[in-house]
Order: structure tokens, then C-alpha cells, then sequence
């Protein structure tokens, strides 16, 4: 079974978040959602609260096949100025693991210089980032072991884009199918 970690910082994106935690569950993918720090209560941007299943500092980052960040503001500057998170993100990358990040996340992943020249991410986000390479096109944008999202009404697709890429084709159109969600390729 592939292990993900969330990483989850007070002001996430709730919808990306909890989307993208509930569709690869469904697709028997096991996720570890973490805060960044040691209480287990984070709060999303608007007011929704998680309860962390630990704290990004416990997290053996040998046993993860993927982390994923959720977008939302003030989340994404606390993942992008955590030093834990940001070196997650170096040894995953170091070790050609699997890296997603959505909305404003892609901020992050920059910072920790793990971002691939092909991206997306939420409008305006990538003048913080870099406009090469940035494309407004496509809901998920895949560029080596980076996958990159738009925002809210993109997190199903990329959460089943996620599940794909770790469970296969056939896992992908099982979850897919039981969702309904059709305009997701």
C-alpha cells in the first residue's frame, strides 16, 4: 500500500485538502496527514478544523511514496517557511519520489527548489514563481515526479490523478466511477 503525507498548515485549503485526503483513502492509499506543529487541531482558511493524525516532525520520510500540499494562503507560506517541510520535499525530490502541490502550493515547492520547469497553480501564484513553464490549460500538471493543480474546483481531478499515478488505471476508474466524476480524464 503507498503511504502519502498532507502535510497541514493553519489557513489550508480546505476543499483541496480534505478532497485530495478523501480520494486517494478511498482508493486504499494510506495518508498520513501531519501539522506542522505539535497540536492536532489545524484550521483551514474558513474555519473548517482537521484533527493531524501526527506532526510533520514524527513523520519517517523513508516509508512515504508521496507528499502532497494543499493550497490556501497563509497554509502555503507556513509550508513554504517550515524548514521540516521544506526538507521533505529536498530528500523526496532527491530520491525521484513522487511530489504534488496545488492552488498557491506550487509557492513551496519552489523555495525548496524541487519545482519542475512545466507547472500550474492558482492565477496570480506563479508571478511569485515564474511565468515560464506555468500553463493555465490544464487541470494537473504532471513535469518528471511533480504534479501540479489549479485550485478548489480542480482537487478531485487531481486527487484521482494522484491515485492513478500510484494505483493504476484500473483503481483510478473504480474511485472515478463511484464519485461520479466524469469530467475528470
Amino acid at each position: 500500500m503507498s503511504r502519502v503525507l498532507v502535510p497541514l498548515a493553519d489557513g489550508f485549503e480546505e476543499i483541496e485538502a480534505i478532497s485530495i485526503i478523501d480520494v486517494l483513502r478511498r482508493g486504499d492509499i494510506e495518508v498520513i496527514v501531519a501539522s506542522l506543529g505539535s497540536k492536532k487541531e489545524v484550521k483551514g482558511a474558513h474555519g473548517v478544523v482537521v484533527l493531524a493524525d501526527t506532526d510533520v516532525n514524527s513523520v519517517d520520510v523513508a516509508t512515504l511514496d508521496m507528499i502532497v500540499l494543499p493550497g490556501g494562503w497563509e497554509g502555503t507560506l507556513a509550508l513554504r517557511d517550515d524548514e521540516n517541510v521544506q526538507k521533505i520535499l529536498q530528500i523526496m525530490d532527491r530520491e525521484a519520489k513522487l511530489i504534488g502541490a496545488i492552488c498557491a502550493a506550487p509557492l513551496a515547492l519552489h523555495t525548496a527548489g524541487v519545482l519542475k520547469h512545466s507547472y500550474t497553480c492558482y492565477p496570480t501564484v506563479e508571478t511569485q514563481i515564474r511565468e515560464d513553464g506555468f500553463s493555465d490549460k490544464e487541470m494537473v500538471v504532471q513535469d518528471a515526479n511533480v504534479m501540479t493543480s489549479r485550485g478548489p474546483a480542480t482537487a478531485m481531478c487531481f486527487g484521482l490523478q494522484i491515485l492513478k499515478k500510484l494505483s493504476g488505471k484500473e483503481k483510478f476508474q473504480e474511485v472515478k466511477s463511484a464519485l461520479l466524476a466524469t469530467y475528470c480524464n
